[in-house]
């Protein structure tokens, strides 16, 4: 319940996560809270209409995205390797859940396979609407193990709230709120409050004035949504490249994925191969200077290594007995290689990489063999790759 004065204060929307706050947390701190790893636990999403923030909403629905992101900036700066090493202790695990069954008032849900730390919704602001959540990582498992104990690291609880454009899609940012959390084992969490409520009842009177109460509930703190505090995202390994190889539609996933979805129209028959032709003046001229960049950026970024990288050179006409004895007898002629680099172990990459360095058109090449050590040659396919490719040979062979 709010006083009168504090009523025009509200924000827009309110986001309740409905458990109990930690009664250790001092004066003016934010507040900390304690749930347990793989619980479901409920927030309630409110929305204020008093302020008449929404005149303007041309649409029955908005769009929540629920994230766990880190709390410390240490760890923000780290969270490629942070994650990297969660995802290979923890394979086919999310962060992040959302548990349909228990939801109310929630439409549309998604989990997508490559953000785990993320879902989102849909929801009528003018119903009741809950979304429970489970986190399944805990807080020690991004913690540096010490001699003594360790503790947990704090999480953030952020809810970024959208609106339809003009296009229909929901892109138009209109509210942020976060709380701190930490995440225990089964039960650590109920172990945990007692402990803190058993601490703060022995101290005195006047040491328990510089506390803050234990609220029943945690109500999310309005956020600048520009924050790098805030927007600092759990992520898997920034990996997530374009192919060349990629369908129409793998390409509109992908700008989905990577925040572009404003342009998604404007690229609607594009693939991947198309949008990886076009320079940096291209996506300028198309979606403005500083999108242009960014989607360039994003689309030419090449920051991992590649799957395999191949040598190659074009063998002369003599045979390789003829070229040593040639390099013995001094001869000045080299053979020189050039890397091939991979990302998809696919022999129409192989091939596109070859005709591409030798300039040649890819049609030109009919078969890849790998030739063995006893000169017997293995036709290259999708299925005979990995180890197969180039491993103590010579030479790739194309015909």
């Amino acid at each position: 319940q709010l006083s009168p004065e504090n009523d025009a204060k509200l924000p827009p929307f309110q986001y309740v996560l409905c458990t109990a706050t930690s009664p250790a947390v001092k004066l003016h701190e934010e507040t900390l809270t304690y749930l347990n790893q793989g619980q479901s636990y409920e927030i309630r999403l409110l929305e204020n209409r008093k302020l008449g923030e929404f005149q303007d909403l041309n649409t029955k629905y908005v769009k929540s995205i629920i994230r766990v992101v880190f709390h410390d900036r240490r760890l923000q700066y780290t969270e490629h390797q942070q994650l990297e090493g969660w995802r290979w202790s923890r394979p086919g695990d999310r962060i992040l859940d959302i548990d349909i069954p228990l939801s109310v008032g929630i439409l549309d849900p998604r989990a997508s396979p490559t953000q785990l730390n993320t879902v989102e919704f849909l929801w009528d602001p003018s119903k009741r609407a809950s979304a429970f959540i489970q986190v399944h990582c805990i807080s020690t498992e991004f913690t540096p193990r010490k001699h003594g104990g360790e503790k947990g690291v704090p999480f953030r609880v952020q809810i970024d709230t959208f609106k339809q454009n003009e296009n229909g899609e929901y892109t138009e940012h209109l509210h942020s709120a976060s709380c701190q959390i930490k995440v225990f084992k089964p039960k650590g969490a109920d172990r945990k409050q007692k402990t803190d409520r058993e601490k703060m009842e022995k101290k005195t009177t006047q040491e328990k004035e510089k506390y803050q109460p234990s609220y029943e509930t945690t109500i999310l703190t309005e956020v600048n949504n520009s924050s790098p505090t805030h927007q600092m995202e759990l992520l898997p390994p920034t990996n997530d490249h374009l192919l060349p190889s990629a369908s129409i539609q793998d390409a509109q996933q992908w700008l989905h994925r990577n925040r572009f979805s404003p342009f998604c129209r404007l690229f609607s028959s594009f693939s991947g191969a198309d949008l990886l032709k076009m320079s940096k003046e291209d996506f300028v001229q198309i979606c403005g200077p500083a999108d242009g960049i960014r989607l360039f950026n994003a689309i030419k970024g090449r920051n991992v290594r590649p799957k395999m990288t191949i040598y190659v050179c074009q063998e002369p006409e003599q045979n390789r007995s003829h070229l040593h004895q040639k390099r013995e007898n001094g001869d000045g002629s080299l053979c020189v290689y050039h890397a091939i680099f991979l990302e998809e172990l696919t022999t129409l990459e192989l091939m596109e990489k070859i005709a591409n360095l030798y300039s040649i058109s890819p049609q030109q090449i009919n078969r890849i063999y790998r030739q063995g050590p006893t000169g017997i040659h293995v036709l290259v396919s999708n299925e005979v790759r990995g180890v197969h490719f180039c491993q103590g040979c010579n030479s790739c062979l194309t015909s």
